[in-house]
């Protein structure tokens, strides 16, 4: 029987409980920033579609800008005092907008500036996070720890949009963000109380050009037999991933006519299924090994982005359709990136976990705007379904890139490089 196992060495580390309250706090606290600046600009200033749509770019462009430069930062910062700092900064952000809100004076401008910067210090955020749990946890907890961490990301997607929801009702949007600014102040204070204190990352040096910080992460990225296959796998999913991302709402509701409850039952399925991709790494894990266990999981998530083009009929008809891609493709998905994860905290140089990192989030920035822009044009001319069948085949890159490399063949995690 597959299940998540709730138990563990971790649950007895109160370090790593207190990582984990930060990160449930701040879970929940994203879906807030994401459902609520988009919801405070058409209900507070009558933002545009195009608007909107600007609004949303804006939360990709920092994860290519940060991820390029701020690698060497993490590698030569006490990573905790980076964590503390983005959830203190995010806070500050998010806090003037109700403000602002409450003196008439919210404007289209002040919410795309609050969501460039939002997005930027949780980009930040992401990239110390990976380099700081390997020097929170032994290498051998890694998948457990990633998983727990996953479990909550699952709990956050499934109830955050409801709890979003009812504070836009009760407080209405500007006012609801004001709670989110409070969880990442919460999450700032659980951190602050991490008692265990840093091994120094390596030895003194001068601060480097942020050129030769991403050749850093590029050489320890390109020399890896591992870490390569790994890069060109983010970058595949990222890219594709994003024709999905870009049309799953208009496919959902102009092709197949679901109504807008419909769609947010479904998309809720999505929490479900990364909540079992949680435990269905470590299990994967335990009975193949690493490298098969990342090639099952990725054949899996290809399978089932299939059922997103495939649906047709009656919109209760396509809605099973959808629910089931959701679940499997999200339990299948989650998985991988947990593993993959795992692995890459395992394999990099402990002084250079940042830097490898941001090189990561870089391109999948990059990737992942090629892949919304192209989408959109790809739609234009041959239709969206049409659009997501070429997705979902080119997805098939992605599996492949690891039965074709050696990630196949590991079984347990290597030691990191030096």
């Amino acid at each position: 029987m597959l299940y998540l196992k709730l138990s563990g060495a971790l649950l007895r580390q109160p370090d790593f409980l207190r990582l984990w309250a930060a990160q449930t706090v701040s879970s929940f606290g994203a879906r807030i920033t994401r459902e609520g600046l988009p919801m405070a600009a058409v209900l507070s200033i009558g933002a545009t579609p195009f608007q909107l749509g600007l609004l949303a770019a804006l939360s990709m462009v920092p994860a290519i800008l940060v991820g390029a430069l701020a690698g060497g930062l993490v590698d030569r910062t006490h990573r905790r005092s980076i964590l503390i700092a983005a959830d203190v900064a995010r806070a500050l952000v998010l806090g003037t907008i109700p403000v602002a809100a409450w003196f008439g004076a919210l404007t289209m401008s002040h919410l795309s500036v609050a969501a460039l910067f939002v997005a930027g210090f949780s980009a930040l955020f992401d990239i110390a996070d990976h380099a700081y749990l390997p020097t929170l946890i032994t290498r051998d907890q890694l998948v457990e720890g990633n998983s727990k961490l996953a479990v909550t990301e699952s709990v956050a997607e499934i109830g955050g949009p409801a709890f979003a929801g009812i504070l836009f009702q009760v407080l209405t949007a500007p006012f609801a963000i004001a709670v989110n600014a409070v969880t990442y102040a919460i999450s700032g204070a659980f951190l602050w109380t991490i008692q265990k204190e840093e091994a120094p990352h390596g030895p003194a040096r001068k601060r480097l050009h942020w050129l030769e910080d991403i050749r850093t992460g590029w050489r320890f990225t390109r020399d890896d037999p591992h870490m390569r296959p790994m890069f060109w796998l983010a970058a595949a999913s990222a890219l594709f991933g994003m024709f999905f991302g870009a049309l799953y709402v208009p496919f959902a509701i102009e092709v197949l006519h679901l109504t807008p409850a419909m769609l947010g039952v479904t998309i809720a399925m999505g929490g479900a299924g990364s909540l079992l991709g949680a435990g269905l790494s470590s299990f994967l894990m335990r009975r193949l090994g690493m490298g098969p266990a990342i090639a099952i999981s990725a054949i899996g998530g290809l399978v089932f982005a299939l059922f997103v083009p495939l649906a047709h009929g009656t919109p209760t008809l396509a809605m099973g359709y959808l629910i089931s891609a959701q679940i499997g493709g999200d339990a299948f998905g989650t998985s991988v990136i947990i593993l993959i994860t795992s692995l890459r905290q395992s394999i990099s140089p402990g002084t250079a976990l940042g830097r490898v990192a941001g090189l990561f989030k870089a391109c999948a920035g990059i990737a992942g705007s090629m892949g919304a822009i192209g989408a959109g044009l790809l739609a234009t001319g041959i239709g969206i379904r049409e659009t997501l069948a070429v997705a979902a085949a080119g997805y098939a890159i992605v599996p492949a890139i690891v039965v074709l490399s050696p990630l196949r063949r590991l079984k347990t995690t290597p030691e990191a490089t030096h």
